[in-house]
């Protein structure tokens, strides 16, 4: 099962696929060796590795067939961007939000002219159904797909997709009541499945692609020969059975708890479905290390599977009270009758749960143990463990992706380690002398299982979580051993029952369920507030990695192993590592992939500078929460030594409050109305005039505009005013010009133009049609050009004569949409990289 895994992953890192025949060929003679190694060899020594071998094969092909098949269904590029009628049904709980609701669609038939006869048309997509004009155009422009969901308990948050023109509303003037199940008739405007491309960010292509969910788009406003309408209630289907369940129980809930706060984590705990709950509070539980407590996790299904196995248990075996000709345990013992009632409960809820990995693994391996119990079969531990996780990457080959995936193995697998090594130091002190007392025997036995389990997850998830993340919560032991009772054993079931219960007696165990869960957050956000809550350190490299989980698991072994403190010491390196940063002189520029929008960190020897903040996905995400804020965190950046806000345009100021509330920021330098919230919550402010310069660790910065006079006019727009700033080194220049269009340019170029020359040029306005004049190209004659642009952006950015105008000067062009996060090395020579092209996957759309 581990050489599945691995063959599993390694696919998962190609770049491209191989032939269905090129994979038939790989297994066939994978086989064939696999079976010359048992004939000729009689030692197991031998054959272990023949067969660890072929493993990983069967895993590499396993992957790689699904991913053949999955990759078969594609939205052909002629019709992105184009109106097309759809018949289809809802086959997900809808997600709604502001603006209206999202939700995915099983696509029946194509209505359409020209595409009814398309063979690998994708059959499921999602979709976003908006609700007004103001709402739909708020969300129009924006490709990122970004979700906090990159491990247990990061939240769910999918942010709609562009749908690459001008929004307008519908005919009804809001989103539709969308429920499961129903059968509907829709205008639908798609696109092909894109998401932001950022070193350690959250890969959306890949978790469309494992939803099979091969286009996205939006409804479009429906015409007199079109109409959206439902066409059927209902079409019944075990999916769609569930997900009707799943929306009433979330129905009930909000019933029972209108604007609640925290009526969304009830809602996670119930149905899984953590999209409600929102990013501030998601910040709290994650400092606090709580987070894969908020949702149906694998410690409340082996409770409720457990305790509804111990009433059958119960049940059956007293069932001779009940007027039989023949008692049941005679008919089936009740032990088996118990083992089967369990893992169908188990499965039940996971079903409830939409199928999440610590869901899967906990009923694999609840499965696992019911079929030992029917077969009268003693299984170890770790092999119930590895058979679910076979199972998972069998069914889930994209699991392997997930943060989550390897923190809930690792985590059982720990507890596992641990437990089983005190166990058998148990046994040694208690047949050494019967009569010898610890104080730590004195405890209860769930207490002390509870520490010991606490501790060993709390040791064993150092290494990882730090791989992973890049940080640790400090507080995490005192926050789970707080919220993990509170939240198994007193909310969760509150939630349940309150879920199931008349209505008012629902009512009422809802609303006591969220008191407590009021009183944990309020604890949770005065403990999370401190600023050694999180210890953050950049993300290690794989040696230091190995070297820290050896060091864990000598932590966790038994207490009379040698040297235990040289656990401490190989753990160390992980919490002292510093960031990487270019040499004295040099510079380096990462262009972020931020969708329609400017995001571009500038960083020296000892200094930061982030030039604008990208743009706002909706009212509780932006750029500055998914995207340069995970970034920062992974390459170990605590502080700013500046930050320049070019304008106030939502696009390049979108993320600036949410970095201000999380990280320090020396100064923040802007052209923003002093008034401006941005403005205000600035330790330091400072408004951009031209001339204003400053020297980094060698490199200089310089301000060329706005010129101080146009602060006191008020006929000039945002873009007008943004800030233009040039950064050189002794050999390269670059030229960050914001917004600025023709008027300004043209400024420029008669007033400074020796100072303009750059040999890379970050295009104005994203390259729209008001900017990048042939003068003003001329005169900083660039070698290079950076487009910070989204993906099929409703703006057309950049415009396809602007973009020809970059070729005919001879300038080499780079956009965002394409590349992916761009980064540029200004030392002795310019090198670029472009993260889509050096870390492909054979998901990428190229």
């Amino acid at each position: 099962m581990l050489g599945l895994v691995v063959g599993v992953a390694l696919l998962q890192q190609q770049a491209r696929l191989l032939s269905w025949t090129s994979l038939l060929i790989v297994a066939g003679v994978s086989t064939c060796a696999c079976m010359l190694s048992y004939r000729f060899s009689s030692s197991e020594r031998l054959r272990l590795p023949a067969r660890t071998s072929l493993a990983v094969v069967l895993g590499f092909v396993w992957a790689s067939g699904f991913a053949q098949v999955y990759l078969s269904e594609s939205l052909p590029v002629e019709w992105e961007n184009k109106d097309i009628v759809l018949i289809g049904t809802v086959d997900s709980l809808p997600f709604r939000f502001e603006q209206g609701v999202r939700f995915n669609f099983a696509v029946e038939q194509v209505i359409t002219d020209g595409m009814a006869d398309h063979k690998d048309w994708p059959s499921k997509l999602t979709l976003s159904w908006y609700g007004s004009e103001r709402g739909m155009d708020r969300s129009a422009g924006q490709n990122t797909g970004q979700s906090a969901a990159q491990s247990v308990g990061h939240g769910v948050d999918h942010n709609a997709d562009s749908d690459g023109q001008d929004a307008d509303s519908n005919a009804a003037g809001k989103a539709a009541d969308i429920q499961p199940g129903e059968r509907w008739q829709l205008r639908v405007r798609l696109k092909r499945p894109h998401g932001n491309a950022n070193p350690y960010g959250f890969d959306y292509e890949a978790w469309l692609l494992e939803q099979r969910l091969r286009a996205t788009g939006t409804v479009r406003p429906e015409t007199q020969v079109v109409k959206n309408r439902r066409l059927d209630a209902f079409v019944w289907s075990v999916g769609n059975v569930i997900e009707l369940w799943r929306a009433r129980l979330r129905d009930r809930i909000h019933a029972a708890l209108p604007d609640h706060p925290y009526a969304g984590v009830l809602v996670a705990l119930v149905v899984g479905d953590q999209r409600e709950i929102p990013q501030s509070d998601w910040t709290v539980f994650n400092r606090a290390g709580i987070g894969h407590l908020i949702s149906i996790s694998g410690l409340h299904i082996t409770m409720v599977a457990g305790l509804f196995a111990t009433l059958i248990y119960y049940l059956w075996r007293h069932s001779f009270f009940f007027s039989m000709a023949t008692p049941l345990p005679l008919r089936l013992p009740a032990q088996k009758a118990a083992a089967l009632a369990g893992a169908a409960m188990a499965l039940l809820y996971v079903a409830l749960a939409g199928f999440g990995v610590p869901a899967q693994r906990t009923m694999f391996m609840l499965i696992v143990v019911a079929l030992a119990v029917w077969h009268g079969r003693i299984s170890q531990f770790s092999s119930i463990l590895c058979l679910a996780l076979g199972s998972v990457v069998v069914l889930d080959p994209w699991a392997v992706l997930s943060p989550g995936f390897w923190l809930s193995f690792s985590a059982v697998a720990m507890i596992v380690f641990a437990s089983d090594g005190y166990l058998h130091q148990k046994q040694a002190e208690q047949d050494t002398t019967a009569l010898r007392k610890t104080l730590f025997e004195t405890l209860p036995d769930v207490l002390r299982t509870a520490g010991l389990t606490q501790y060993a997850v709390t040791v064993g998830l150092v290494p990882l979580t730090m791989l992973l993340f890049g940080q640790i919560s400090l507080i995490s032991p005192l926050a789970n051993a707080i919220a993990i009772p509170l939240v198994s054993f007193i909310v969760t079931p509150l939630a349940l029952l309150g879920s199931v219960m008349p209505a008012p007696l629902s009512a009422w165990l809802l609303r006591l369920a969220h008191v407590f869960v009021d009183l944990l957050a309020r604890l949770l956000t005065y403990l999370s507030a401190y600023p050694l809550a999180v210890w953050n350190a950049p993300l290690p490299s794989f040696w230091m990695f190995c070297l820290a989980m050896l060091g864990a698991v000598w932590l966790l072994a038994p207490r009379g192993w040698p040297m235990r403190w040289l656990g401490v010491l190989c753990c160390l390196p992980l919490f002292f590592q510093t960031p990487a940063t270019p040499a004295e002189g040099e510079l380096q520029v990462t262009a972020l992939d931020i969708g329609q929008g400017m995001a571009l960190l500038l960083e020296t020897s000892q200094h930061r500078l982030l030039y604008d903040t990208g743009p706002t996905y909706s009212p509780e995400s932006d750029s500055g929460s998914r995207v340069i804020l995970p970034y920062l965190h992974a390459r170990g950046i605590n502080k700013l030594d500046g930050m320049m806000v070019s304008h106030n345009d939502s696009d390049h100021s979108g993320g600036a409050l949410t970095i201000l509330k999380q990280l320090p920021v020396d100064v923040v330098r802007s052209s923003l109305h002093l008034d401006s919230p941005i403005v205000q919550a600035a330790s330091k402010h400072q408004r951009c005039e031209a001339g204003q310069q400053w020297d980094w660790d060698g490199v200089h910065f310089e301000i060329l505009q706005p010129v101080s006079a146009s602060y006191d006019s008020n006929k000039w727009k945002p873009n007008a005013r943004s800030c233009v700033l040039r950064v050189s080194t002794a050999r390269y220049s670059m030229l960050l010009p914001g917004d600025i269009e023709a008027i300004q340019e043209d400024e420029l170029v008669n007033m400074i133009p020796q100072k303009l020359p750059a040999d890379v040029l970050l295009a104005p306005h994203h390259g729209s049609g008001t900017s990048s004049t042939p003068a003003f190209l001329r005169a900083v004659h660039p070698a290079l050009a950076v487009f910070q642009v989204g993906y099929l952006n409703r703006y057309h950015h950049p415009k396809t004569e602007v973009y020809a105008r970059y070729a005919d000067f001879g300038i080499k062009r780079l956009r965002s949409d394409e590349s992916g996060a761009i980064t540029l090395q200004f030392g002795a020579s310019l090198t670029t990289s472009q993260f889509r092209q050096e870390n492909a996957r054979y998901w990428f759309d190229r």
